[in-house]
């Protein structure tokens, strides 16, 4: 077997793979044979079928069979040992009238070359790096809900804004009749609130759908009606109030410290208040990290520019599916996925060039420290070293966990090189302004 290697331009290359009767024959000639020993052809015993007839009905099917393979193995070794960096898979050129009763054969592949380049992580413009705290408004906003989740509702004979109302939703001709309760604080616009302001368990309220709450969805719950239907439904529904309930908040003392963190714990409003901050911080982290790895990502994508095989990609991209794909739609998914194939590139080069790893150790500690995180939140605040130990190894048994635990650490790995290898704008916000800023 001879493989040559023929490169078009720095990106693209054609691989030509001779394959002689001697590479393939004895396989063949052997596969054959045991189908022979194996035969039952009616006329004669088992193990004494003709050769001849054996070959002929399996002797093509096996050489096929047996000449992919070579292909494959001999192909894949080629390019592992030739350290070609190839993009997508290689793609067999089409040969006419190709002829497999001869003994020697041919074929040529088309490959895409990755591209050679340069990272660097000197931007002209900085990325800015969001420092998202918690204000007095959203920690005064989180005792309340507090206070709220652990008080109690006491019964009304009349209703007054920020009560909850018990009832039923109905209107026949659109088959809504669901039992639900409001938090009056939901409704939107005062014109709609005055209309449940001094009424009495019995009473029927004449409302419209169309803007009746702030979110559609609160819409969606309350009528029990599809999803696709909320945004536009403007239809009159009747609601009988059932029941009036003010919520009592809960009283900001020792028991309810204690409910909330452990015995003893948080003592004071003050040191409530400096928990609510912290836990709240802790998690405005992740998704400051987050919008940094993002931000990173797309400056490094529009500093960083080399040529791609995009012809070659196109060609890969109609074939790699299970259905086949026309070229338009080839070129329209290859402009969707080329950013996230350059990013891949880069931070191929960046991992490659300054050794961020994984090692098994790193990942099982990584792992350890989710499931904590975990369990955490279900208020096991202190498991054993043997519980964290029993639970990973269950984890890192399953393949597809260890692959995505290994792509979340990398990525992790990288942020943190990003962080002492990058200058940034360091900016200070509240989540709301964070948010703002962001998405608006």
């Amino acid at each position: 077997m001879n493989i040559t290697r023929e490169n078009i331009d720095e990106l693209n290359a054609v691989v030509k793979v001779d394959i002689a009767k001697d590479d393939y024959a004895p396989k063949v000639e052997k596969i054959l044979k045991d189908y022979r020993k194996n035969a039952n052809v009616p006329g004669f015993r088992k193990g004494h079928v003709p050769m001849g007839m054996v070959k002929k009905q399996y002797g093509q099917a096996v050489l096929v069979d047996e000449v992919n393979k070579l292909l494959q193995e001999n192909l894949n070794k080629y390019l592992t040992e030739e350290k070609l960096d190839v993009l997508g898979n290689p793609i067999p050129k089409e040969q006419e009238n190709f002829d497999w009763n001869k003994d020697n054969y041919t074929f040529e592949f088309e490959v895409g070359l990755a591209p050679e380049f340069e990272v660097s992580l000197d931007l002209e413009k900085p990325v800015t790096k969001y420092n998202i705290v918690a204000d007095d408004t959203m920690i005064d906003k989180q005792i309340e809900n507090i206070q709220k989740q652990y008080g109690k509702l006491v019964s009304k004979d009349e209703v007054e804004e920020g009560d909850i109302v018990a009832g039923t939703f109905k209107n026949e001709e659109e088959g809504i009749e669901n039992e639900t309760s409001i938090e009056l604080e939901k409704i939107k616009g005062k014109r709609n609130l005055n209309k449940f302001v001094g009424a009495k368990v019995g009473d029927t309220i004449a409302l419209k759908t169309k803007s009746l709450f702030e979110d559609d969805h609160d819409l969606i719950q309350h009528l029990k009606i599809e999803h696709d239907k909320a945004h536009d439904l403007d239809i009159e529904v009747e609601f009988t109030i059932s029941e009036i309930n003010k919520r009592e908040l809960a009283d900001l003392d020792q028991e309810l410290f204690d409910k909330l963190f452990g015995e003893g714990k948080v003592t004071t409003v003050t040191e409530l208040k400096e928990k609510i901050k912290e836990d709240a911080e802790k998690q405005f982290v992740q998704q400051s990290d987050q919008q940094l790895m993002n931000d990173v990502t797309e400056a490094l994508i529009e500093k960083t520019e080399f040529d791609l095989p995009k012809e070659f990609l196109q060609k890969w991209i109609r074939t790699v599916g299970e259905k086949p794909l026309t070229e338009e739609e080839a070129k329209e998914e290859y402009q969707n996925s080329e950013k996230g194939l350059r990013y891949q590139l880069i931070e191929g080069k960046i991992v490659k060039e300054n050794d961020i790893q994984v090692d098994f150790e790193a990942l099982k500690a990584f792992a350890k420290d989710k499931i904590k995180e975990q369990m955490a939140q279900f208020g096991q605040m202190d498991p054993s070293d043997k519980e964290l130990d029993d639970i990973a190894a269950r984890i890192l048994s399953n393949q597809d966990e260890v692959k995505r635990l290994s792509e979340q650490l990398v990525n992790e790995k990288l942020l943190n090189f990003y962080k002492d290898n990058m200058k940034f704008d360091e900016k200070e916000v509240t989540y709301d302004e964070f948010v703002k800023e962001i998405y608006e």
